[in-house]
């Protein structure tokens, strides 16, 4: 059977993306493209790459899409569920990549390498975490763990955890950490009361207090930088 030759210029407008990927490489790719690679199709009356520039001038950053849930993402003409949750999953990985790649960084050398290894982890969060990091003499990271989750506003900490773990890790020092969802980067009273509580607590048990972060989608606040501590 003969088989029939079809040029670049006369494949459909949402397969060209798939192309421009196998000749240039996928650094080459608008986020536009790469999202109409993971839909695959458009309608009859709109490309994919078309659709899902439509979706992503909807929102501020890729960030924002991957905060989007699946009801909300098939209130766009053309987005079915089984093309919602394609872009939800491929998102999420994207995340946990990141924060994969961060558990590399083992030795803490200032608040930002702080701030890179958790943004992934806490920062784009709808709702409140507090995490602590046990370090050893070195300053090398022993481990991480999630003390609490809470809501909007808040979340509880229980110091006696707090020790019980850096015991068990013989940690002799800790970063608090947690983000805050509203995005605003000053420390509440709590958080500064929580502060003073786990350090006065770390003093009597030989465990340092190092800094406090306060994480958010795109920022930090250090304690330390800000010369609370």
């Amino acid at each position: 059977m003969e088989s029939t030759f079809f040029r670049i210029s006369d494949w459909s407008e949402e397969d060209r993306p798939r192309e421009k990927l196998m000749l240039k490489g996928k650094e080459a790719l608008s986020n536009a493209e790469l999202i109409a690679i993971l839909i695959g199709s458009g309608s009859r009356n709109e490309s994919a790459v078309a659709l899902s520039k439509r979706i992503l001038s909807s929102v501020d950053s890729l960030n924002a899409l991957g905060k989007m849930s699946v009801s909300q993402l098939i209130n766009f003409k053309g987005i079915g569920e089984a093309k919602a949750i394609t872009i939800i999953a491929a998102l999420e990985l994207g995340r946990r990549r990141r924060a994969e790649d961060a558990v590399d960084l083992i030795k803490v050398t200032s608040s930002k390498k702080i701030f890179e290894m958790m943004q992934p982890i806490i920062g784009e969060l709808a709702h409140e975490e507090f995490w602590v990091l046990f370090l050893n003499n070195s300053n090398k990271i022993i481990s991480k763990s999630q003390l609490s989750k809470g809501g909007m506003t808040g979340t509880i900490v229980d110091v006696r955890l707090v020790f019980k773990l850096a015991l068990e890790n013989g940690a002799t020092g800790l970063i608090l950490c947690h983000n805050h969802p509203s995005g605003n980067l000053e420390p509440s009273k709590a958080d500064k009361e929580i502060t003073k509580k786990l350090k006065a607590a770390g003093e009597s048990l030989d465990v340092k207090v190092l800094d406090h972060l306060i994480i958010t989608e795109t920022k930090y606040y250090s304690f330390v930088d800000e010369g609370i501590f």
